[in-house]
């Protein structure tokens, strides 16, 4: 059995040579991708809160919402910090500032004009 045309083009498509800007893009919103991810986001852009408050607020297990957390301390979005037994996580709000201007740069959008001029 042969591969079929979409997936030669597929392989084709991850060998080739990707810019690491666009890389790290990738990963950002591949991260935000997740609504799970995106509901710890929301409870932590409210306040500071420990895995346990976490699981009340979404309704996850412990093991999944430490999963989460660590996909978002992995691009920069959550820091932890220990508080005696528990861990307490909080939202880094610069990071999506600096984000969306690695972005613009790596898409060539000077100022965001540009993609609301091809919308328009």
């Amino acid at each position: 059995m042969s591969p079929s045309p979409a997936r030669i083009r597929s392989t084709i498509a991850n060998v080739v040579d990707q810019p690491d800007d666009l890389r790290e893009l990738r990963r950002f919103h591949k991260t935000l991708a997740d609504v799970n991810r995106l509901r710890i986001v929301r409870v932590l852009a409210q306040r500071p809160a420990t895995v346990t408050e976490l699981i009340e607020a979404v309704g996850l297990s412990q093991p999944l919402v430490s999963w989460h957390l660590g996909k978002l301390r992995e691009v920069g979005l959550v820091t932890a910090r220990r508080n005696g037994r528990e861990t307490v996580h909080t939202i880094v709000p610069e990071a999506f500032t600096q984000f969306a201007d690695r972005q613009a740069r790596a898409l060539n959008i000077a100022d965001g004009a540009g993609a609301r001029s091809a919308v328009s």
